[in-house]
């Protein structure tokens, strides 16, 4: 079982999102980079479910492993994160350092500003 000292070291290493650098999120640019690399598997929007991964509507403040139609991995499910701008972006950024174990087949994004685009979107289903 992970401590919330544990989680707080594996995130210090990361960088924080939003950086100083980074400009106001453009919410159509997110919108493009979610359709190419997160609608393979996460749906958001007034219908959206879980498919191949849960569903992304209200993320945020959501703990990890917390939507109810989804099989998350044992991983994901003791894992004891909730879903910030912080902790949401150091996943995007690089999740087997924020969730060691996850059935998420994800590279990563490195580039701030467009994790910061993503989240800009995602904030916009709540």
């Amino acid at each position: 079982m992970r401590s919330t000292a544990f989680l707080a070291l594996a995130l210090s290493g990361l960088a924080a999102v939003p950086t100083a650098a980074s400009a106001a999120p453009d919410i159509q640019a997110g919108k493009a980079l979610f359709a190419a690399r997160c609608a393979s598997c996460h749906y958001v929007g007034r219908n959206a479910r879980a498919g191949f991964g849960p569903h992304l509507n209200g993320i945020f403040g959501r703990p990890a492993g917390g939507t109810s139609d989804y099989q998350y991995s044992d991983a994901m499910r003791t894992a004891k994160v909730v879903w910030s701008r912080d902790t949401l972006g150091a996943f995007i950024r690089s999740p087997g350092k924020v969730v060691p174990g996850t059935r998420m087949r994800f590279w990563g994004i490195g580039n701030d500003q467009q994790i910061e685009d993503l989240l800009g979107y995602l904030q916009t289903f709540r």
